[in-house]
């Protein structure tokens, strides 16, 4: 895992321009059985990898937090939200929330997260590839081949079964 995740970017570096012409043309017409195959796919990948073996998200990338989010990590902490957003998060160029800093505070040396039950949402979801309108999201997609192996095996393998994309 260690050796992929160094190839990782420059894989991703190398497809970039292929997946941006793949996920053009899918955006224009999809498939219409396209949120069925990526379902399948995702769960053959994540059958078959390990996330705690990686954490390469929770490392160097961090979520947004919507309010929810962080009411539920501030009751879960026993702190007021404010207060909570003052020690984890700041605003970014968007005016969304995110952490300070990476890697997350909650990622244990072990890439165990402290806050698994009340994760928020977008970590819930990461790397995003099983959900409806999949075709929609290509540009965070993009993004998420070079963070994550099983993104990357995802999309790689979406474009064997796609051929005329």
């Amino acid at each position: 895992m260690d050796d992929f995740l160094k190839q990782l970017p420059d894989l991703a570096k190398d497809t970039q321009k292929q997946n941006k012409r793949f996920f053009a043309k899918l955006r224009k017409k999809p498939p219409a059985k396209l949120d069925q195959l990526m379902q399948e796919l995702h769960e053959n990948e994540f059958s078959r990898t390990d996330c705690l073996e990686c954490a390469n998200c929770c490392k160097t990338t961090g979520p947004l937090f919507t309010d929810r989010d962080i009411e539920r990590l501030a009751s879960h902490f026993r702190m007021k939200p404010g207060k909570f957003i003052d020690q984890y998060l700041r605003l970014d160029e968007d005016q969304d929330y995110v952490l300070q800093s990476v890697p997350c505070p909650f990622l244990g040396t072990d890439n165990y997260c402290s806050v698994y039950d009340v994760r928020p949402k977008a970590c819930r979801e990461y790397p995003h590839t099983d959900r409806k309108k999949f075709h929609q999201i290509s540009n965070l997609t993009i993004k998420n081949v070079a963070i994550c192996p099983a993104a990357f095996n995802i999309v790689e393998e979406m474009k064997r079964r796609l051929p005329n994309y």
